[in-house]
């Protein structure tokens, strides 16, 4: 039996779809309409995540892409619905700019805690891409039936990184702008600057009730949004808010610039 996936109730109409056996323990999100389904990520691709998509609905589904990582659009390949933020959306058609064998080292390098499915094989492993993509921007809703959900456009970790707000709820899905463990900024097509900007733009949100992030624990409290915005502030008075200047550690989450 495939228990790759890891199933969470938020609540009767949403449920992450974690994969805990990963290094990552990237988080997929589901929010089911009246009229259809929206996933928010499809993780990794090391397990076929429509099974567990199809255990919980019937509804069509809408995926959307919060960045084009590869621990975030691995199962976009089962679906058809795809949505990016026009940004990023040149790398979901064209590819990574980072090597295939680069990305399977990142997939691999810590022994995994799960047993993997057995259609998975490193060698075999490749990062989806698509012509056949909708394009988002920022402010776009996106209605499922009865809820919707708003585009947030925050920039730093990718171009395209998008965070997703369901203001009915007060729900925030913050890919990986926003989580416990380390806010990574230090690739060549990061922005460290941005990333703050972000930061400070999602401030300025009111009546958020929960924070969904794209990696590790899913209760997150909610001034973590705050702390990481001083954290950035600290960074820039010190003059280190820039590629190169190394990982700061905050406690509970680090920065890597």
């Amino acid at each position: 039996m495939d228990d790759w996936f890891t199933i969470e109730k938020i609540d009767d109409m949403t449920f992450s779809i974690s994969e805990y056996g990963h290094w990552e323990k990237v988080h997929s999100y589901l929010l089911l309409g009246t009229k259809y389904a929206l996933l928010i990520d499809t993780g990794l691709g090391i397990g076929n995540i429509k099974n567990e998509v199809d255990k919980l609905t019937s509804l069509p589904v809408k995926v959307i892409t919060t960045h084009c990582h590869w621990d975030h659009i691995g199962g976009h390949k089962y679906f058809k619905d795809i949505y990016i933020h026009e940004d990023d959306s040149e790398w979901l058609k064209r590819g990574l700019p980072i090597p295939a064998d680069s990305i399977k080292n990142s997939i691999v390098k810590e022994p995994f805690s799960k047993e993997t499915p057995e259609e998975f094989d490193i060698e075999k492993y490749t990062v989806y891409t698509s012509e056949l993509v909708e394009k988002v921007a920022d402010n776009d809703v996106i209605d499922i039936g009865s809820r919707k959900v708003k585009i947030i456009h925050t920039p730093g970790h990718s171009p395209g990184h998008i965070c997703l707000f369901e203001e009915e709820k007060g729900y925030l899905y913050t890919g990986d702008l926003i989580y416990l463990g380390t806010l990574y900024a230090f690739y060549p097509s990061t922005n460290p600057i941005e990333f703050k900007k972000s930061i400070e733009k999602i401030c300025c949100l009111n009546n958020i009730t929960k924070i969904l992030p794209g990696h590790n624990e899913l209760d997150l409290k909610l001034d973590i949004i705050k702390q990481i915005q001083n954290s950035f502030i600290l960074i820039e008075k010190n003059n280190l808010l820039e590629h190169g200047s190394g990982t700061f550690d905050f406690g509970d989450f680090r920065i890597q610039l």
